[in-house]
C-alpha cells in the first residue's frame, strides 16, 4: 500500500514508459484504475511516450468509496502496534490510556492537515510531494528519508516478532544443522524469511495487493482471540493497573505514536478517493474505531496478565488454548504479509534511478538483489537485537513522531501561512514543539533500554 516516492507525473515529452508505469501500477493499489493496454507495447519495445495523457486518464479514474477509503487506513493503522498495547498501558498506567486517545486524536488532527495540503496542489500525490510543496526539494529529500527509515525499523520490529513468536509455535522442536551459532527459533525464523523473500522480486504491484487484505485479516483475527480468552478463557481478568509511572512514559509514548503510524500513504489514499473532500471524515471514523480497539484490547490485556504481560500479548495467551495457536499463526503470518508491501517504495524508486535504456529483465534482477539484500540485513540485525518492545519504541520516538506530527504541522504552516489564523498557527507550533520533545526523550530512554538489555544479554 506504500507509494512510489519518485516524481507525481512524468513530462510531457521524451519520457521512460517503465517509470510512468511504475508510477501508475503504485497508485493502482488504491484507485483501482488499470493500466491501458496500448502501452505494454511500448514498455515492452522500450521506447519512449508522451504518458501525461495515461496518468490524468488513471487519476480521473479514482474510485474509491468513503467505505474503501476507511478500510485502507484501518489497514494501514493496525499493525505491530495492537500487540504492544496491552504491555504499553502496563507499563505507563492507566492514565496513560488518555495518552493513547489523545496522541489518536492529534495524529487525526495532523492526517486532516495532510488532506488540505494536498488540496492545495492537486498534482502532489504524495508525502514526500507534499513535503516538496513546502520546503522544496529539501522537504522531499527529508520526508523520503525518514520513510525509508520508518520501513527499515518497522520491518526489524516485524523480524523481531516473527522470531519470538516462532520460538512459542515450534516450543521444544529442535532442528540440529552444523550451525551451532544459531537457535532452533533463529533457524526457523531464517526458514521464514527466506520463504517470504520470493515476494520481493514481484514487479507488478497489483499481484501483491492481496497482502494488505491477509494483513487487515491476520490483525483482526488477533484482537478477537485476545478479546475471546477474556470472556472464554478461564482467566481471570481482576488485575491491578497501576495509576501511572511517569519514569516509562517516554518509552511508552513511542509505542503510542508508532501504533498510530501510516501517514505516508494517507495522500495517496486521498488522491484515489472518489469524493476527495470527505477524507476528513474518513480519517476521524479510521482513528476513532482503530483508538477503541487499541483502547479495549490494551484494557483487556493489562487487566488479564497485569505486570507479567508480554510486550506482545499474543505471547502472553495461555499456550493450551486453540485461539492462542490461532493468534501465534495469524501473528507469523502477519510479517510474510508485510515484506513485498514494505519494500515497494524502495523498490519502485530504485527502478526510477535505474537508466531507461536498461532491459527489464536487468532491472528486476538489480531490484529483486538489493531487496534480497536489504531484507537478510534485517534478518541478521532482527536476530541480534531482540528487543522488541525497544526497537518499536524507538521506530516511533525517532522517526514516526516526525512523519505522524511533526512534519504535517510544518508542512501546513509553511503552505498556508499566509492564510492561518493566529489560534491555528500557536496550535501547530505548540504540537511541533511537544512532537519534538516526545522524539527526544522517547528516543534517549528507548535506547538506554535497548542498550542495557543488550548488554545484559551478553
Amino acid at each position: 500500500m506504500f507509494k512510489s516516492l519518485g516524481n507525481s507525473a512524468c513530462p510531457d515529452s521524451a519520457c521512460c514508459c517503465l517509470r510512468c508505469r511504475s508510477q501508475v501500477a503504485a497508485d493502482d493499489q488504491v484507485t483501482d484504475a488499470k493500466w491501458p493496454l496500448g502501452c505494454d507495447a511500448c514498455l515492452e519495445a522500450n521506447k519512449t511516450c508522451t504518458c501525461s495523457k495515461v496518468i490524468d486518464d488513471v487519476q480521473h479514474k479514482a474510485n474509491s468509496s468513503v467505505l474503501h477509503a476507511v478500510v485502507n487506513m484501518i489497514g494501514m493503522l493496525i499493525g505491530l502496534g495492537q500487540l504492544s498495547t496491552p504491555y504499553a498501558l502496563e507499563t505507563g498506567g492507566w492514565a496513560s490510556a488518555f495518552l493513547l486517545v489523545g496522541l489518536g486524536i492529534v495524529c487525526a488532527y495532523s492526517s486532516h492537515l495532510l488532506g488540505k495540503c494536498l488540496n492545495n496542489y492537486p498534482k502532489s500525490k504524495n508525502y514526500p510531494d507534499i513535503g516538496y510543496q513546502a520546503f522544496g526539494r529539501r522537504g522531499k529529500v527529508i520526508a523520503a528519508t525518514f520513510i525509508y527509515m520508518e520501513i527499515f525499523m518497522a520491518l526489524v520490529s516485524y523480524t523481531i516478532s516473527l522470531h519470538d513468536n516462532l520460538n512459542i509455535v515450534f516450543l521444544g522442536s529442535r532442528i540440529n544443522l552444523a550451525w551451532p551459532c544459531l537457535t532452533t527459533s533463529q533457524l526457523l525464523t531464517v526458514i521464514a524469511v527466506l520463504v517470504a523473500l520470493p515476494s520481493l522480486w514481484l514487479r507488478d504491484l497489483s499481484s501483491i495487493s492481496f497482502l494488505s487484505t491477509a494483513g487487515i485479516l491476520m490483525s483482526l483475527v488477533i484482537f478477537l482471540s485476545v478479546a475471546w480468552t477474556a470472556i472464554f478463557g478461564g482467566i481471570e481478568v481482576n488485575q491491578t493497573i497501576p495509576v501511572l509511572q511517569l519514569r516509562n512514559m517516554p518509552t511508552v509514548s513511542g509505542l503510542f505514536i508508532f501504533s498510530f503510524a501510516g501517514h505516508i500513504v494517507f495522500p495517496n489514499i486521498q488522491a484515489g478517493m472518489k469524493d476527495p473532500s470527505k477524507f476528513t471524515k474518513v480519517t476521524i471514523v479510521s482513528f476513532t474505531l482503530v483508538t477503541m480497539l487499541y483502547t479495549s484490547l490494551a484494557f483487556m490485556g493489562a487487566k488479564m496478565f497485569g505486570p507479567h504481560v508480554n510486550a506482545q500479548i499474543t505471547l502472553s495467551l495461555p499456550r493450551n488454548l486453540i485461539v492462542t495457536h490461532i493468534a501465534l499463526w495469524a501473528t507469523v503470518l502477519t510479517p510474510m504479509t508485510k515484506y513485498a508491501l514494505e519494500f515497494a517504495p524502495f523498490a519502485m524508486q530504485l527502478e526510477h534511478c535505474l537508466p531507461g535504456s536498461m532491459k527489464s529483465r536487468t532491472k528486476m534482477i538489480i531490484r529483486g538483489g538489493v531487496g534480497s539484500i536489504l531484507l537478510l540485513l534485517i534478518l541478521a540485525l532482527a536476530l541480534s537485537v531482540p528487543y522488541f518492545e525497544y526497537v518499536l519504541s524507538l521506530t516511533g520516538s525517532l522517526v514516526s513522531v516526525g512523519i505522524c506530527i511533526i512534519f504535517p504541522c510544518a508542512f501546513y504552516i509553511k503552505i498556508f501561512w499566509t492564510q492561518l489564523s493566529k489560534p491555528a498557527l500557536i496550535l501547530n507550533l505548540v504540537l511541533i514543539v511537544i512532537g519534538f520533545v516526545m522524539g527526544v526523550c522517547g528516543t534517549i530512554s528507548s535506547m538506554n533500554y535497548l542498550i542495557g538489555s543488550m548488554q545484559r544479554g551478553r
